[in-house]
């Protein structure tokens, strides 16, 4: 008798499958079409967001510091001739064409005050629908470029910007970020990544460390936890120094491509925000200014209070502390997935899962060293050492990285080294073409990820969640409830430091507010907590969003498929959120 059994089967999974991309069809056009109505016929939320700013004097000129950035005052308005709180003042009726005044006024006791308002707006809850889209989207196909799109694509709908190619695609490709993010994480470190692979310096770099530092896994894993302490100013540059470095001696040992990612993730901004020697205390420093508050009345103070923070930010200490315990492999907390990747690594020799789609092509995980080419370990340290010593003394010099000199410099170095060596042009070539060919993937799922963070921040998702969740609480709640906000606003977003503009012109006046009125015998000690939280909260909703440039950097750097790196960072990452949380509270009830 025919045994159709084979046949049976293979209807299931292809009924199964339609079942599922018509899952998917539905909720895409049911999204759009939602963000399509509620564009069109509701007006949004405005309000006005006041921040309290500090005006100094440059020789003749007034100016301030905004997002680490010198504002010249052009005009101040007297505060009862403004003509954005007149407008709030009578409900928004005719909403004014300019966005922001700086306005002035004389307080009770005589002292002036400046503050930046701004007209803000939110759709309510509909302001989520495009994060929300786009992170469902994510769970349920493991295929984030879809993901993304149908979340900008939502949120222009949304905002009506029906031109979407013109209005949100070219317009948000056109932006100095943008064109950085494609010459530096395309050609530049697509090239050198190419470079070292054609001519096998990577190859020699992984023998040289496991000759004389790496004997097996652990010693793999603590190596790339190590240089993610080294590389200390944290996002993106660590990440792609980190990932890049160790990967060849990491796949050599075994290493999953999940625990490599977590590392090097991990290691990142919270390492930076630790070690705070770079940019983030100067561009944060600018949003805590509250007026009559002693110690945040100049910038210095308002820096030395972000050192003072430091030793509280126990979610940056827990998470630096969980990466190296996982190094070791001797964790507080093991999530099943990231476990079960360990697992299948060292029995099977398999980095990815077997549907995982690394964002990085095969061109980098073979070696194809011209015949008669002798690679040698200079090959990869030399444009190594270029890369960070130039990123450093910039940042000595000027304040911030010079990034896309660093990675000209290093790509220069070691195309120059292989020429000197004796490869021909033609295979110098290929091997940079085949490093960009490597990273376009991620690329594109990196300037869709950036797309999403502006379309989110127009569309006043943060905004709506700090309204939403800032209801009176108890004071000693108020750090746990601040991590809250960030970690939803950083993870829907993407970013941090979006976040940090958000979120701390409202957090640090809320915080000294309850201190005030709860009568806390230390007031500052309660505003450093409060500080913190809002710094690790954004930290850890950034490093665990599928949307974040640092997230997508790290799969794409260390070879991992982009959902399976979120899937196995958030329940380590996770416990390490709710070891903080609680250690707020319990300081703020103790201390303070």
């Amino acid at each position: 008798m025919f045994n159709n059994t084979y046949y049976v089967e293979k209807l299931n999974v292809l009924k199964q499958f339609t079942v599922y991309k018509l899952i998917v069809f539905i909720l895409i056009v049911v999204g759009f079409c939602v963000s399509f109505w509620q564009g069109k016929h509701f007006q949004p939320v405005y309000f006005l967001e006041t921040v309290t700013i500090d005006v100094q004097q440059d020789q003749h000129n007034l100016y301030y510091v905004y997002r680490d950035k010198k504002q010249y005052l052009d005009g101040v308005v007297a505060y009862e001739d403004s003509v954005l709180i007149q407008a709030a003042a009578m409900s928004w009726v005719d909403v004014p064409v300019s966005e922001t005044e700086v306005v002035v006024q004389q307080l009770a006791n005589g002292e002036i005050e400046y503050s930046l308002i701004t007209v803000k707006k939110h759709w309510s809850f509909w302001s989520l629908l495009p994060a929300i889209l786009t992170l469902s989207l994510c769970w349920i196909t493991r295929e984030p470029i879809t993901a993304l799109l149908a979340g900008i694509f939502s949120g222009a709908l949304l905002l009506g910007q029906y031109n979407i190619v013109e209005d949100v695609l070219i317009a948000n490709l056109m932006t100095q970020s943008s064109a950085s993010m494609i010459l530096i994480y395309l050609f530049l470190l697509g090239g050198l990544l190419g470079l070292w692979s054609k001519t096998g310096a990577a190859k020699a770099f992984a023998q040289w460390m496991t000759k004389h530092f790496v004997s097996g896994p652990r010693s793999a894993k603590l190596v790339a936890w190590m240089l993610g302490v080294l590389f200390f100013q944290g996002g993106t540059i660590s990440v792609v120094l980190v990932g890049s470095t160790v990967k060849p001696l990491a796949d050599k040992e075994k290493v999953s491509h999940e625990e490599l990612a977590y590392i090097v993730d991990s290691t990142a901004s919270p390492i930076a925000s630790q070690l705070a020697f770079n940019a983030w205390p100067a561009y944060v420093q600018s949003f805590i200014f509250v007026s009559g508050v002693s110690f945040l009345a100049t910038e210095a103070d308002r820096i030395a209070f972000f050192f003072k923070s430091v030793p509280f930010c126990f979610y940056a200490i827990f998470a630096v502390l969980g990466t190296f315990l996982v190094a070791i492999e001797k964790p507080l907390f093991f999530g099943t997935k990231l476990k079960a990747a360990i697992t299948r690594a060292r029995n099977t020799g398999k980095l990815d899962s077997a549907t995982a789609v690394p964002l990085s092509a095969p061109e980098l995980e073979t070696v194809n060293v011209p015949q008669g080419y002798n690679s040698h370990l200079s090959e990869f340290l030399i444009p190594l050492f270029t890369l960070i010593g130039l990123a450093l003394g910039t940042f000595i010099i000027a304040g911030s990285p010079n990034i896309l000199l660093a990675f000209s410099m290093a790509v220069v170095v070691a195309f120059c080294m292989a020429l000197i060596k004796g490869m021909v042009l033609a295979d110098v070539i290929d091997g940079i073409v085949n490093g960009m060919k490597s990273l376009i993937l991620g690329l594109v799922i990196l300037l869709c990820a950036m797309m999403i963070g502006q379309i989110t921040m127009q569309t006043g998702a943060g905004l709506y969640l700090t309204d939403l969740l800032g209801q009176q609480l108890p004071y000693w709640s108020l750090p746990v409830l601040l991590q809250l906000i960030t970690v939803c606003m950083a993870f829907s977003t993407g970013t941090s430091w979006g976040t940090y503009a958000v979120v701390f012109p409202i957090a640090m006046p809320l915080a000294w507010a309850v201190a005030s009125i709860a009568g806390v015998a230390h007031p500052e000690l309660f505003m450093t907590i409060c500080f913190a939280a809002v710094m690790d909260g954004s930290v850890f909703g950034d490093q665990c969003s599928p949307i974040s440039d640092t997230t997508v950097l790290s799969s794409m750097c260390t070879g991992c498929d982009l959902m399976d790196h979120v899937k196995t960072q958030i329940p380590q990452a996770g416990f390490a959120a709710v070891c903080a949380a609680v250690c707020w509270t319990v300081v703020t009830l103790l201390f303070v």
